[in-house]
This record gives C-alpha cells, sequence and structure tokens, in this order.
C-alpha cells in the first residue's frame, strides 16, 4: 500500500501534466483549471509548511517536463547537443522552474486563517507572487504562466483590466473557491458566492470593448517559408531561401506583407541590394510596405536580431530587446556553452527600449520577435501609440513540439491585454491573424509552406492594462500576502 505522503506526490504529479492541457489549441481548459484546483486541495490538506512546498515541487515538476519538454529538442535536434546531455540540461532547467510553486506551497503555508480565507486569498496571492518571480529572474521565463489557460474561457474578459498575472489570480482564486465549495457549512457558501460572482462578471466583461477601430483595415500577407531549421544556415540554401520568400510575397501581395524572423539567414549588409529592392518593389504594388527580419550589425561589431521594414514608407528597422540567455546571448561565465552548443549567431545585442512603432502600410506597428511577446509589460511600451502588433517568430528551433500552440495562446493573450489585432509571421508555424478580442481569424497549418492573406483592422485607445502593466495583480497579491502575515502576528 502506498503511504499518504507518496501517494499525494503521485497525485500531485500527475496533476501538474495534466495542467499543461490547456496550453494548446483543443478546447481542454477544464483540465488545466481542475488540475490547479487539485494542486490548492493538496496544499489544504498539507500538514505542514515542507509538505506544502513538496507538494507544489511535485506539481511544478510535473507541468515543466511535460510543457516545456521541446527545450530538449532545441538542444539536441537544433543545438546538437549530445543527448545524455541535452535530456540532463532540460531536467536541471525544469527543476529548477518547479521551486517557483514549491516556494508558494512553502510561503502559504505560513499564512493562517478559515479555509475560505486560505483558498481564496491566501494561496492565490502566494501563486502569482512566485509566477511573476519566474517570469522576471535571471530575464524570466513567463510560459506556462496559469492565465494563459483561461483564453477561451469567461474569466478571459478580464485581460484587458488585469492581464495574464490578473488573470492567474483570478483562475486561481475561482478555484480557490471551487475547493471551497466541497467543504462543510459556510465556507461551501462563501466558495459558490466567490465562484459565481467571478464568473458572472467575467460574461459581463465579454460586452465591453476597450480600444475602437481607426482608418479602414488593411490587407495583409503572413509569410511562412517552411524552412527547415537543419537547412536555414546551410550556405547552399542561401539562394534558394531567398526565391521561396520572392516568391510567396509576390504571389500574395498586399498592403503589409509580413516575414517571419531571421527569414534572410544572413546579415542584411551582406545581402545583394538588387534582392531588398526586388522586396521593396513587391511591397509597393499595393502602396504597401514588407516587413524582413535579418540579423543586423553596426560599425561597434554589435549585432542583432533585428527587421527593417522595405517599400512606400522610408527604411525603419526595429531590435530585438529582450534575448533568450544561451540562445541569443550568453551570459557572463559561460562562454563554454558556445563550444557545446553549435547554434549559429548565439551572441546578440539588445536593442534600445525605447523603440517606437514602425509606420508602415498606413498603421503604427508594435514589432516584436519571437520570444519578447511572453513578455506583456514589455509589450506595451509602444502603446498606446501602436495600432497593430505583429510578431515574427520561428519556432522551427522546437521541432513538432507543445512549443507552436503555446506561443500561439500566448500571441492571444497579448491580442486581449492590448485590444489589438496581432499578426503573426512565422517559419513552421503557427502563423495567424488574431483579433483584438484574442480569436484567431485565420491561421495556416504547421510545417506548410504558404502566405495567409487576410485583413487587419488598426486599433487606438488604451486598455486598463496598457495604462497600469501588472501593477493591479501584484498590489493586490502583496495586499493579500501582508493582511496574511498580520493575522499570522496576531494568532
Amino acid at each position: 500500500m502506498i503511504p499518504p505522503v507518496r501517494r499525494k506526490t503521485l497525485v500531485a504529479v500527475a496533476a501538474g501534466a495534466l495542467s499543461v492541457a490547456g496550453f494548446g489549441d483543443l478546447p481542454l481548459w477544464p483540465l488545466s483549471l481542475l488540475a490547479f484546483a487539485a494542486l490548492l486541495r493538496l496544499w489544504h490538506t498539507a500538514e505542514t509548511p515542507r509538505q506544502a512546498a513538496g507538494l507544489g515541487y511535485a506539481w511544478g515538476v510535473g507541468a515543466f517536463l511535460v510543457g516545456v519538454s521541446w527545450v530538449y529538442v532545441s538542444l539536441h535536434d537544433f543545438g546538437m547537443m549530445p543527448a545524455p546531455l541535452a535530456a540532463v540540461a532540460t531536467l536541471l532547467f525544469c527543476l529548477y522552474l518547479a521551486l517557483f510553486p514549491a516556494a508558494a506551497g512553502y510561503l502559504q503555508a505560513h499564512l493562517p486563517g478559515s479555509p475560505a480565507l486560505r483558498l481564496m486569498l491566501y494561496m492565490p496571492a502566494c501563486w502569482v507572487l512566485t509566477e511573476w518571480l519566474r517570469g522576471w529572474l535571471l530575464t524570466g521565463f513567463p510560459w506556462l504562466a496559469f492565465g494563459y489557460s483561461t483564453v477561451d474561457t469567461p474569466l478571459a474578459a478580464y485581460a484587458p483590466l488585469v492581464g495574464v498575472y490578473g488573470l492567474s489570480l483570478l483562475a486561481a482564486i475561482a478555484m480557490g473557491a471551487l475547493v471551497a465549495f466541497m467543504q462543510r457549512g459556510h465556507e461551501r457558501i462563501i466558495g459558490a458566492a466567490v465562484f459565481v460572482a467571478l464568473i458572472g462578471a467575467g460574461l459581463t466583461l465579454q460586452s465591453v470593448t476597450w480600444t475602437r477601430p481607426v482608418g479602414a483595415p488593411i490587407s495583409v500577407s503572413l509569410l511562412q517559408g517552411n524552412i527547415p531549421q537543419e537547412l536555414k544556415f546551410v550556405p547552399g540554401r542561401y539562394e534558394q531561401t531567398l526565391h521561396t520568400y520572392a516568391r510567396l510575397a509576390r504571389t500574395a501581395p498586399a498592403q503589409l506583407i509580413v516575414l517571419p524572423e531571421t527569414a534572410i539567414p544572413r546579415f542584411l549588409d551582406q545581402v545583394d541590394p538588387a534582392y531588398l529592392e526586388q522586396l521593396a518593389d513587391i511591397a509597393r504594388v499595393q502602396s504597401g510596405d514588407m516587413l524582413v527580419p535579418a540579423p543586423l550589425r553596426d560599425a561597434n561589431g554589435g549585432y542583432y536580431n533585428a527587421a527593417v521594414s522595405l517599400g512606400t514608407a522610408p527604411m525603419q528597422r526595429y531590435a530585438k530587446v529582450h534575448l533568450v540567455p544561451f540562445g541569443e546571448f550568453i551570459p557572463p561565465g559561460f562562454g563554454w556553452v558556445l563550444n557545446v552548443l553549435q547554434i549559429p549567431l548565439s551572441d546578440f545585442s539588445a536593442g534600445a527600449t525605447t523603440q517606437r512603432p514602425l509606420h508602415v502600410a498606413g498603421e503604427r506597428v508594435a514589432l516584436n520577435i519571437c520570444y519578447e511577446d511572453a513578455f506583456g509589460e514589455e509589450i506595451i511600451r509602444q502603446l498606446p501609440e501602436a495600432t497593430l502588433l505583429v510578431n515574427v517568430s520561428n519556432v522551427a528551433w522546437f521541432g513538432d513540439s507543445l512549443a507552436p500552440e503555446q506561443h500561439l495562446r500566448i500571441a492571444r493573450m497579448r491580442a486581449l491585454e492590448t485590444g489589438r489585432t496581432m499578426l503573426r509571421a512565422t517559419n513552421t508555424g503557427i502563423t495567424a491573424i488574431i483579433e483584438a478580442d484574442g480569436t484567431v481569424q485565420r491561421r495556416l497549418p504547421p510545417f506548410t509552406e504558404g502566405a495567409l492573406l487576410g485583413s487587419a483592422q488598426g486599433r487606438e485607445g488604451a486598455t486598463p492594462y496598457v495604462r497600469f502593466g501588472n501593477w493591479p495583480a501584484l498590489i493586490w497579491a502583496l495586499g493579500a500576502l501582508g493582511l496574511g502575515v498580520l493575522h499570522r502576528r496576531r494568532a
């Protein structure tokens, strides 16, 4: 017979693994919510802070080993790291990420109070604070924030007010209310009332429009070259890559044409000017512009993961600000990693945080590159000035894994938070047009070559999240934590 503590640990691991179901394309979000409710229930029944931390850690191990397993693909299949070393590196990364739910479990266990108070106030507050910390510490890794699982739920209507961390908080409160409803006496009544109030307010907020259209919709063409990552930097493949994007652009003209991240796998100053002029001419056919991602370098020897505009408007550029550790820059003291990770261009410089939207195709475009759209507060730096959001990505680094669908869900959250249309052009998928309400207007199948044609409506105005960022959610959580500390001192 399995001892109770070990049985709880196994349940926690299984619940964590199940929580990942709600971050993909299928409508499995109830599984994510119930998996989180299971964690709150386990914390509620934990006998000591140490046991609560262990259960949080076990839940995190299950969630991250399943949810970010694609790190192995990047390290081994494309980074050429030996399989055993890549497996160990992925495992260590997941074990590190699991420390944050462990910290939440340990912290909440020290805050006394009634079951309703702990389940619907202290536990959600501790969760959100540690989740936010995970998205900030060591440049941050906000992937699989709990709020992303709510994009297709009534709670999503809160996104323009409080952002993804606010949604994590509200979803945690809702699941705490569900667990409280399973208790006896007045806890059941309080839990039911809070749950109904949260869902009811969310349904009401669905009718609120936070931004307004500006100008006429523009035609857009998002190109998906489907260039295999293992061939992307092969010298003999370069000309074929250029031909692919020129052909796709020519056969799918639009006012705004967007190519995916590093569509041109060579420094822009090494590209034949005649080819760039050819792309510019294609954009001018519709009196429009084309966004062409390519690495740039300056006179000081720095180089950037960037994109430039070609076409009717004067050439403009955007350089990626938030770089990926070990993928785009090497942290101090880790230079030896370059000898293991055989990834080209693995030490970029960061662009300036003061970059403004690009004026192209009659719109003001807030451009972000790949991983940057995982950081909501960084996206709103260019708002409310920007009328459109555009993300260019190359998720081919992660193969046919969970990463593309997870990244699409992140992009949907950014559209919701900002009240802006989000355009995504990717190398292998998922290329999509996302409306300001977070719904996907249309998308291309992954791992196919093509051009996604559609329209995009520019919008103006500022949602509460654009104005205040993550502060309302963090202040609420800190206030709840302070109340818990005060309660503990008086107990």
